[in-house]
């Protein structure tokens, strides 16, 4: 069989020194336990503070790292809970929803607007009003709050609040008819805050 010649205006300028060894010796990184002969192939954390940094250790002395490695040792249980609480989004910051909502920018007008952006860019968001399907008693406490079954969650939070300040105690002389309605406007509440519409 004949060999396929390779056309190559490289082929001559290439030079493959012969007395050259192909393989080179690597530098075996020694373990880092004092004491130990063997090979530190296996790196392990420095400690809690410092994971990024490393320690090269055998198999066996990087195993015992291992099983005696406790990320919270030395931490209290408030830092435990915080630390656990942070890790359900990955340790990065978070905002309310809505408070940091990007606005499209539309110069050419190519996007379509529709009532969930408020129009057109610059314009007051629309309410949303939810279609839900709402239970007898759960209609009894919006009559109570004197709103419609499609009312928003704002809208909800801010008739409870107003009804609250105009029936409350204290703002009516001790009368027992606006104690008996404020009693009534806090279980309706209640009961839009049990069924999750609040």
């Amino acid at each position: 069989m004949a060999k396929a010649r390779v056309n190559s205006k490289f082929r001559e300028n290439i030079r493959i020194k012969r007395d050259e060894p192909i393989v080179t010796a690597v530098d075996v990184r020694p373990c880092a336990q004092p004491g130990c002969k063997e090979e530190g192939a296996f790196r392990v954390p420095k400690s809690r503070d410092e994971l990024s940094r490393y320690t090269w250790l055998c198999l066996a002395h990087a195993r015992a790292h291992n099983e005696s490695w406790d990320y919270f040792k030395g931490m209290s249980e408030r830092d435990i809970e915080s630390f656990r609480n942070d890790a359900v989004t990955g340790h990065r910051p978070t905002w309310p929803l809505g408070k940091r909502a990007a606005r499209l920018h539309n110069p050419l007008g190519a996007f379509h607007f529709d009532e969930h952006f408020g129009g057109e860019p610059g314009e007051a968001p629309k309410p949303h009003r939810p279609e839900r399907q709402v239970t007898r008693v759960q209609l009894t406490a919006f009559d109570t709050l004197n709103l419609e079954p499609s009312a928003t969650l704002n809208e909800i939070k801010a008739r409870y609040k107003e009804l609250v300040k105009r029936f409350h105690p204290d703002a009516n002389g001790g009368d027992r008819g606006a104690e008996e309605r404020l009693k009534q406007v806090i279980k309706a509440y209640g009961v839009l805050r049990a069924s999750g519409l609040t």
